[in-house]
């Protein structure tokens, strides 16, 4: 069930991963223009630009790292620092950003939920994708990593 779990993990966070990064090069879809697609994913107030290719690049190599990560805690990786870390503190380092990354997932798919991310992101189609999509995703992620830890 780790394996299984630590795969899809990694699957679906690879596919966000390059959607960031497509996005952070320029990339519309599903979008037919900047100004769309800003209402789809970001759905900030009064945003119609997306973020720099900087940040949004970045958030990509974020997310590919917490797509790794399950992997490594499932053993389908092998973990080069392995051989320069104490014995035990691997695990524990991985069992710990499986927590952090999980628990940062459940707040997001949480969040979404409350007022107060209403009224911050307010702008439509966003709203609903939120409300029928990324957020019961994030829960859906944040709940996987969890497995993970106490598997």
């Amino acid at each position: 069930m780790v394996t299984s779990v630590a795969s899809v993990l990694f699957l679906v966070l690879a596919g966000i991963s390059a959607l960031h990064l497509y996005w952070g090069f320029g990339g519309l879809w599903p979008a037919r223009d900047e100004a769309s697609l800003v209402r789809m994913v970001v759905g900030a107030k009064g945003m119609r630009q997306m973020p720099g290719r900087t940040l949004t690049v970045l958030v990509a190599g974020l997310i590919a790292i917490a797509a790794i990560l399950p992997l490594l805690s499932a053993g389908i990786l092998n973990n080069p620092v392995a051989t320069v870390l104490p014995s035990g503190l691997l695990p524990t380092i991985l069992s710990l950003s499986l927590a952090g990354i999980g628990l940062i997932f459940l707040g997001r798919g949480i969040l979404s939920y409350t007022p107060y991310f209403s009224r911050m992101q307010a702008e439509e189609p966003f709203k609903t994708l939120d409300k029928r999509y990324y957020a019961p995703l994030c829960l859906a992620l944040g709940a996987g990593f969890m497995v993970l830890v106490f598997s």
